[in-house]
């Protein structure tokens, strides 16, 4: 039973095996017929889902020239465009120039589908499915229209005797078409210029003559260059005779002359060795006592700079001493200054730090009696203020009156004249003017707030005037 069991296992681990190898060989088969290489004549297009651009947007397609792909199945498909060459007959007729003329330009044009990666784009997204036929139609509509713009803004003899700048020009344009659908100008070959009116052939004819009549006029140029060569050459071997015959005369007498100036020479330098060898003994002796008088000169001038050295450092070393002694005395003062400052001011401070201490002590006392004195009143604190002010009543009734008692009067002079009509004399009234200058009981409690008690007396009712 045991081995029937085993023999179980076995096969289906055996089973599971051969199922993952066939999964794995089936991968790598999808793999290997999905993974498309791209040969060197064509460019492969990758469409469907390829991914986006920069800007976010899908993009159409991936073009691949000269490399290899995975294509994912039902998700990308993939198609092959032919960078073979495309050969094009364009035979432009009745073309219009800038003078208005017609002419016909037969030519041949090479394209192909570019590489570059911009354009190879374009290609994928405006030729890919087309057939080659129309590629090449669509093609040549562009090179007509190109050439047709082109010819209507040159000359006819520009067109014919300028033939690189006509080319350069319908390169130019051709190609810059051509990108805008994937294509590239590879070659262009003009065939033959003609009109119908017979201009060009006209223009032939006129060069021909022109050629024919500068030929004529070369050549009769060259008979009179070498006419007038012969006579130059005769005119030259003369010329040239003398000049030797002259030269020779010359010779003979500069060799003359040099032997001359030999000898001058000869004199001059020994008279200049002469002038030389005294002049140098001259300056021999002059040079000896200059040194001599340097020397002198140069010692007098040692000992001066000793001396003044010497005098230099008595005097300047004993300032620089006295003066670092001043700086030091002046530090030392400055120091003391800042400490008597630092303690007077710690002084004051701790002084005025003690007189906040007892004025906060004072304070504190005074709220913690007037906190009594309210207590004392019933917890109402205005009958509390009338109380200590009642308190205090009898030393405000007594400033008021130590006021006028002190006045000293030391000398009185009175005119006095008769009794006023209320009998009373003026010194009188002032008398008793100066006592009412004092505020009475009564105001002295208005002012505080509070009501005169009735047993020191009640106002006096006013009286109605007596008519």
């Amino acid at each position: 039973m045991f081995g029937l069991m085993l023999e179980a296992t076995g096969g289906a681990v055996i089973g599971i095996i051969v199922a993952i190898v066939v999964v794995v060989f089936t991968f790598i088969l999808l793999i290997a017929s999905r993974y498309r290489k791209c040969p060197s004549d064509k460019i492969m297009v990758v469409y469907g889902k390829v991914g986006s651009n920069k800007d976010g947007s899908a993009r159409s397609a991936k073009c691949i020239h000269g490399g290899a792909a995975f294509v994912w199945p039902f998700f990308q498909g993939y198609q092959y465009m032919d960078l073979t060459p495309i050969s094009i007959m364009v035979d432009l007729k009745n073309a219009l120039s800038r003078q208005n003329i017609r002419i016909d330009v037969p030519s041949t044009f090479t394209i192909g589908i570019s590489t570059e990666t911009g354009i190879m784009q374009n290609a994928a997204e405006r030729l890919l499915g087309l057939k080659f036929v129309e590629i090449q139609d669509l093609a040549k509509d562009i090179i007509f229209g190109q050439m047709r713009l082109i010819i209507a803004t040159m000359e006819i003899e520009e067109i014919n005797t300028d033939r690189d700048k006509f080319l350069e020009q319908v390169s130019r344009n051709v190609e810059t078409e051509l990108k805008k659908i994937g294509l590239r100008l590879i070659n262009v070959n003009i065939t033959d210029i003609n009109d119908a009116s017979g201009y060009i052939e006209a223009l032939g004819k006129e060069a021909a003559a022109k050629a024919i009549n500068d030929a004529k006029k070369t050549v009769a140029e060259k008979n009179r260059d070498g006419s007038i060569g012969e006579a130059n050459a005769l005119r030259e071997q003369r010329i040239e005779v003398a000049d030797a015959n002259q030269m020779a005369v010359n010779g003979e007498n500069g060799a003359l002359a040099k032997i001359s100036q030999s000898n001058a020479s000869r004199r001059e330098v020994e008279a200049e060795s002469m002038r030389r060898a005294t002049a140098a003994e001259k300056i021999a002796q002059a040079k000896a006592l200059e040194d001599a008088y340097s020397a002198e000169m140069n010692a007098e001038k040692a000992r001066a700079s000793r001396e003044q050295a010497t005098l230099e450092a008595n005097v300047i070393v004993k300032a620089e001493i006295e003066k670092r002694e001043m700086e030091i005395q002046a530090e030392a003062k400055a120091e003391q200054m800042r400490r008597q400052a630092r303690g007077e001011a710690d002084a004051i401070f701790a002084k005025m730090q003690a007189e906040a201490k007892g004025i906060e002590e004072v304070l504190t006392k005074q709220a913690e009696g007037f906190k009594q004195v309210v207590a004392a009143a019933g917890g109402n604190a205005n009958d509390a203020v009338k109380l200590m002010i009642s308190d205090k009543l009898e030393n405000l009734v007594k400033t008021q009156v130590e006021a006028i008692k002190n006045i000293k009067i030391d000398k009185v002079t009175v005119w006095d004249g008769a009794n006023n009509k209320d009998g009373k004399t003026a010194t009188s009234n002032f008398i008793s003017g100066l006592y009412k200058s004092v505020p009475p009981l009564n105001e002295l409690f208005d002012m505080a707030g509070m009501k005169l008690p009735e047993y020191l007396g009640k106002e006096k009712a006013e009286q109605p005037e007596a008519e």
